[in-house]
Order: structure tokens, then C-alpha cells, then sequence
């Protein structure tokens, strides 16, 4: 039997007392960011401190202006001592998606990514939810908490992001709780962050994906070689995908030492969570929704005679990797 929200919020509160200092760990997004602005408007007065931390280095435009607008204070990890804390909490995201979760003892995981088998005190992980601001927004009111502008903004921002303008999966839930936002957010706000999504130094990856671009039965294949940042990727997958007649973009780059690939679908009879996971899981992390998926392999991990430095191969080897006759084999 399904939990209310109440009983939900109550068993949620359970794992928290007033002297708690309580540490919110992301890998900041739209998503990310709001749902642990609600985590803190939740523990405000409950506990004796809430802390945000980010494990990621944030450079998107449109995130740094909704951390600015917002006024969300944070603390990169690197600068936290996890002695200094209490009770740790994760949002939008699960401790086996990123290495640098792992020296945190989390009590509280909320998510609305693939379950990964976490183990936590208190866990909500809805995967068929469009956004994870959905849920906080759930808890929200089941606690008769009214958001402030603020709050109600970035989190309308984030189901907006999540679901794509609803174009991606979402559920009736997505739909009600971004209803209730509306009546509390600030739209010249939102369409503030909206509009500064582009960096001017990415410009010159939507030139190399337009004079690079690979097409195939529907199929867009970029490969940008070495990327200043992961983000380029989603935007240049989310740009491919509004080209006529392509309902897949696979967008590719090397970044940190990983080669990520960014999978985008229109949704209609297809599952990237699955292709991702199928195409490239022998090789590293690989996995998503139906419509938005990401794989990460280690650059060292890659078959032997790839150099990822030619990215004409890479581009190729992606592309065979991606055909429903290959079953991928660890090299």
C-alpha cells in the first residue's frame, strides 16, 4: 500500500532532531538546487543548522544565474569537513551515481532517478516522476508550507528543466505540482534564469555539431572531442534533437578523463535508459529515462585500439556501438 504524502513527511522528519546539523549533498542542476532549497525551507527551526554542498563545479549560465536570483548558499565539498555534520541528505541524485558521494553516510536519499539499490534510513525514489522538485513539492504542502516566490520559482524552473516542457515522461503528479508552483513563482524570474542558458564560449560547439554532425535513420551523432564541460553536451543533444526528422541526438565529448555521451530521444516507442545501458554499460556507467539518458566511461577503459584523441574514430565507434545488431563486449 502506497504511503500518504503526510505519512511520508512524517516518516522524513522522524530521521531529524533540533540539534542536528544537517548537510545537503548535490551534483547541482536546476533539479538539484531546488530540491535542496526545500529541503532546507523544510528544516527550518527543526534542526540547528542546513548545509548545501555541491560536489560539481557549476559553469552553466542559466545555473548560475538561478543560484544568484535565488539566493542559494552553498559550499563546494571539498571545502566541508563531514565531522562538522550530523545527518546527511542527498537529493536528485543517489551515492552510486558520483564517486564523490561516497565519504558521505547518508540518512536521507530522495530521487527520482532509476533505483540503484541504496541503502539509506529513508529513502523516496520515484523513477516515473518527471522531476524530483516534484516530490519536494509534494512534502511541501502535505507540511501546509506556502513557498516564497523564491522557492516556488526555482522549483517550477526545475519540473520545467526535468520534463523538458513536459515533452519528456512525467505523471500526472509533475503536472498538479507544477500548477500549485505557478500560483506562487515568479514567472519573470523563471524566464529570467530560461534566458541565459548559452554561454558565448559554447558557441563554438553548435559550429562544430553543425559542420560535424553524423545523420542515420533518424539518428544525429555529434562527437566534440575535448569539451570545457559535460554541459555543452546536454545543450548541443537538446539542440539536435529540434532538427526535422531526427528523433535521436547522440552527442558525445571527453571531459575529465571520461568520454560521456548524452542520448536524447522524442519519446515515442523508445527507451534511452535502456540503449544507453545496452550500447555502453560493458565499458562504464550507462543509464537514464526513456527519452534522456548519459554513459561515462573512463577514457582508459576504452577498447585498446580506440585513441580518443581521434575523434573520427570515436564518432564511428559510438555509432557501431549504437546499432541494434551490436551486443558490446568489454575489451
Amino acid at each position: 500500500m502506497a504511503l500518504s504524502a503526510v505519512e511520508k513527511l512524517r516518516r522524513f522528519y522522524d530521521q531529524f532532531a533540533g540539534d542536528d546539523h544537517v548537510l545537503i549533498v548535490i551534483n547541482a542542476d536546476p533539479d538539484a538546487l531546488a530540491s535542496a532549497l526545500a529541503i532546507k525551507r523544510l528544516l527550518w527551526r527543526k534542526t540547528a543548522s542546513v548545509t548545501i554542498s555541491n560536489i560539481n563545479t557549476i559553469k552553466r549560465p542559466d545555473n548560475l544565474t538561478m543560484i544568484q536570483r535565488l539566493g542559494i548558499q552553498m559550499e563546494p565539498v571539498g571545502t566541508v569537513d563531514p565531522a562538522a555534520y550530523t545527518r546527511f541528505v542527498i537529493v536528485d541524485s543517489q551515492p552510486g551515481h558520483n564517486e564523490a558521494f561516497a565519504s558521505f553516510p547518508f540518512q536521507v536519499v530522495i530521487d527520482h532517478h532509476p533505483e540503484t539499490g541504496v541503502e539509506a534510513a529513508f529513502k523516496d525514489i520515484r523513477p516515473k516522476y518527471g522531476a524530483t522538485a516534484t516530490i519536494l513539492t509534494e512534502y511541501l504542502r502535505a507540511a501546509k508550507i506556502k513557498p516564497s516566490a523564491k522557492l516556488a520559482s526555482g522549483l517550477f524552473y526545475a519540473i520545467k528543466t526535468d520534463t523538458n516542457n513536459f515533452e519528456r515522461e512525467t505523471l500526472i503528479e509533475d503536472v498538479r505540482a507544477f500548477q500549485f508552483l505557478y500560483r506562487h513563482a515568479n514567472i519573470h524570474l523563471v524566464r529570467k534564469i530560461e534566458q541565459m542558458e548559452i554561454r558565448p564560449d559554447f558557441l563554438k560547439y553548435y559550429r562544430s555539431a553543425i559542420e560535424n554532425m553524423r545523420r542515420r535513420k533518424g539518428r544525429a551523432f555529434v562527437h566534440l572531442g575535448w569539451v570545457v564541460s559535460p554541459d555543452v553536451l546536454v545543450q548541443i543533444a537538446d539542440f539536435c534533437l529540434k532538427i526535422s526528422s531526427v528523433d535521436w541526438s547522440i552527442v558525445s565529448g571527453v571531459h575529465g578523463g571520461k568520454l560521456v555521451v548524452i542520448f536524447r530521444n522524442d519519446g515515442l516507442r523508445k527507451n534511452a535508459g535502456s540503449t544507453a545501458a545496452r550500447s555502453f554499460g560493458a565499458w562504464g556507467s550507462a543509464g537514464g529515462h526513456k527519452s534522456a539518458a548519459r554513459a561515462e566511461i573512463d577514457v582508459a577503459n576504452l577498447p585498446e585500439q580506440l585513441d580518443p584523441k581521434d575523434d573520427l574514430k570515436v564518432q564511428r565507434w559510438i555509432m557501431r556501438q549504437m546499432s541494434p545488431a551490436v551486443k558490446p563486449k568489454a575489451s
